[in-house]
């Protein structure tokens, strides 16, 4: 057996220890108790003992000894620059200057684009007044790493600070031509005006807006001119700066600086030019600033009609714009219509847009492309009735609309009902009827229906309200609130017999939507007419159709509330709710015999007389149960056992057991001259065999 088979090794048959004990410990070790224990066992650490040079012969042999030790450093790590700069700053503080001059060389030598070892070097011709050697070295730097800002920034502060400023004017004009960052420029320009060149800082500008366009560059311009008071340059600067940037690339910013700026110079209207400009040509999403600082500007300088048609002519362009991206776009139709309706007095505008709009029809018959289409002609004809006051040209809208329509396929009631409500408004209530008339002749609906009952009972012409309620009855038999209300407007007209009669046509309808509404109303009505043999008949039909439990104890509730004598009414409720009671047990309603248990017990409490022990010996108890689903898995479910329930069950599970105790002993008996049969059976078949053989 090989290692690869012990415990131990590392093979296949090889397995992890096995823990007998998992639990935690009883003493919880953190880590930070492990590092706090790891510190202070830490011994100390032993420092170099300070040696002390008596002689020269001394230091020459500790300067040997140590460079013998950097060079074996840099000897077995070349690549390692910090050697090389722990080498050379060594040798300066032995104020070798050559020698750390050499060692820098060389590292530059190992890595020519090492920033820090530039440094360092520079530092140590700057440190030892080399001013030549430091300058040399820089304009090595640059011209091996131009993009290093930080050797140009370095090179033109030791010129300035030896006082060369046309050298350092050189350096900054070199360093340009590489086209460096913002700050750069930024530096450049601070440097020319330092030493009160204006113009100089000007070509710089000129060329700094040039390598880089952006809208704070021209403004960092401006700010540069109007410190100088330079005014018409300002204005010069920043209608280049809108030139150049073009709409595009415009900045919302250029526009609010160069109003302000107007603003400081006193010019209200420039600015408030500068500020319709901008708004007009910038979009939405890129001038909210702008328009923010407009409004300002206004509520300071200007009036309120000038923000609204600002505001509104830039409005126009962009609903203008996304209409002709998508011209069947109705909301943004019903947004243009709704803009112009907010210009007072511009009618002849609005009246235009609503035309452009209503003329998009959509050009497939569908509904749902029709429904937004519909509401601007509503709009326009609301707009000629309530605006323009022009009740003629109103009514040809409602007729233009209703004529345009493909009734056959489909209709709006909401314009029909609008129509006649408008017509009723001038006064000319037999148009109205004429209009809703039309409408339930060529497309009948239940919303028209209602709309019309409406109209009719706020004219109090209660005739054609039942009219209308016997159409719409026809119409829709299985509507089961039309039945409650046409009953209910027999009823408050003090028709009885209409009122029943009703109540009875409506529940022999073979088909209705809410059946246990119209049972309601129809007993509440009874109920309410003081009818309780009537309202209990009507119980009982309705429980011949439904065992719904809340019919039961609306029944039981009942009885409780009719009788006048406290222990009759209650024996009454208690023979429903026994009743009930055995129903819903043949059914084997669960459930609804809990419900209807407790609406029991409740009543029982509430009456002074009431058994409320007989009633908890019903209430079942709650039990956990398993049930097997259709995947094999079981699932566990909550169920409700009765006490007369279990004694069924223990009555039907003797008799079981009586009639397997009688089949078995009728087998028993059975099972002897069976027995012997089978036995005189097989000796034959045994014969037959033998013979065969």
């Amino acid at each position: 057996m090989g290692d690869a088979a012990k415990p131990g090794g590392y093979g296949q048959s090889a397995r992890p220890p096995k823990i007998k004990n998992k639990s935690a410990a009883a003493v919880q070790i953190t880590a930070e108790q492990l590092i706090r224990e790891a510190y202070e066992r830490q011994g100390s650490v032993q420092k170099a003992p300070r040696q002390k040079v008596l002689d020269g012969e001394e230091l020459s042999d500790y300067q040997m000894r140590r460079r013998r030790e950097f060079e074996e450093g840099v000897r077995k790590n070349r690549s390692n620059i910090a050697e090389w700069l722990r080498y050379a700053s060594w040798e300066e503080s032995q104020n070798e200057v050559k020698r750390a001059r050499s060692i820098y060389e060389r590292a530059l030598d190992v890595d020519s684009r090492n920033q820090t070892v530039y440094i360092k070097y520079a530092e140590l011709e700057m440190k030892n007044k080399n001013t030549n050697s430091a300058r040399n070295l820089y304009d090595r730097a640059v011209t091996i790493l131009p993009r290093v800002s930080q050797f140009w920034y370095r090179y033109t502060y030791m010129e300035e600070l030896l006082g060369n400023v046309d050298g350092a004017r050189e350096i900054f004009n070199r360093w340009m031509q590489w086209e460096p960052e913002e700050d750069a420029w930024s530096a450049f320009i601070k440097f020319e005006r330092r030493y009160g060149e204006t113009d100089n800082a000007r070509a710089v500008f000129e060329r700094f807006v040039f390598v880089h366009p952006e809208s704070k560059t021209w403004l960092k311009w401006a700010k540069f001119e109007e410190d100088l008071s330079e005014p018409d340059r300002v204005r010069d600067i920043f209608g280049r700066a809108i030139d150049r940037l073009g709409e595009a690339f415009m900045d919302q910013h250029i526009f609010i600086s160069f109003a302000k700026f107007e603003v400081r110079m006193k010019e209200v209207e420039r600015a408030r030019a500068i500020y319709k400009y901008a708004l007009e040509r910038l979009p939405k999403a890129k001038s909210q600033a702008l328009y923010n600082q407009y409004t300002l500007f206004e509520k300071q300088y200007g009036d309120r009609e000038e923000i609204e048609d600002v505001v509104a002519n830039k409005r126009r362009m962009q609903y203008e714009a996304a209409l002709k991206h998508d011209v069947h776009d109705y909301d943004t139709w019903i947004d243009y219509v709704k803009l112009e309706e907010s210009v007072a007095g511009n009618f002849d505008r609005t009246r235009d847009i609503y035309e452009r709009a209503i003329a998009e029809h959509p050009n497939v018959l569908d509904k749902r492309l029709w429904r937004r289409y519909i509401y601007l002609w509503l709009y326009y004809a609301l707009f000629e009735e309530t605006v323009a006051k022009d009740v003629e040209r109103a009514r040809q809208v409602y007729v233009a609309c209703v004529g345009l329509i493909p009734h056959k396929r489909f209709t709006f009631a909401k314009l029909w009902l609008q129509y006649a409500w408008f017509e009723i408004r001038q006064g000319d209530v037999g148009a109205a009827r004429r209009g809703l008339g039309q409408a339930l002749g060529m497309c009948p609906k239940d919303k028209l229906f209602r709309g019309y009952i409406e109209l009719e009972l706020e004219l109090r012409d209660f005739d054609r309200v039942r009219t209308l309620y016997s159409k719409y009855v026809e119409f829709n038999p299985t509507n089961c609130a039309t039945w409650v209300e046409f009953a209910k407007l027999e009823a408050a007209l003090h028709e009885t017999e209409r009122c029943q009669a009703l109540f009875e046509l409506a529940v022999e309808q073979p088909t209705l939507d809410m059946p246990e509404v119209l049972w309601k109303a129809y007993i509440d009505f009874e109920y309410d007419q003081g009818d309780y043999d009537k309202t209990r008949e009507l119980y009982g039909r309705l429980l011949a159709l439904t065992d719904h439990v809340k019919v039961w104890i609306s029944l039981a509730r009942f009885e409780l509330t009719v009788a006048a004598d406290p222990e009759s009414r209650l024996v009454a409720a208690r023979s429903v709710y026994e009743r009930a009671y055995a129903r819903l047990k043949e059914l084997r309603l669960t459930e609804e015999r809990l419900v209807l248990l407790e609406a029991w017990r409740e009543a029982e409490v509430s009456e002074s007389q009431g058994d409320v022990a007989a009633v908890e010996k019903k209430m079942p108890r709650r039990v956990r149960k398993r049930r097997k689903l259709d995947d094999g898995s079981l699932e566990e479910y909550f169920d409700y056992v009765f006490p007369d329930d279990e004694e069924q069950g223990a009555r039907f599970k003797l008799l079981a057991k009586a009639h397997m105790w009688k089949q078995k002993a009728a087998a028993a008996s059975v099972s002897e001259p069976t027995a012997a049969t089978e036995s005189v059976s097989e000796n034959n078949d045994e014969d037959e065999e033998d013979g065969y053989e």
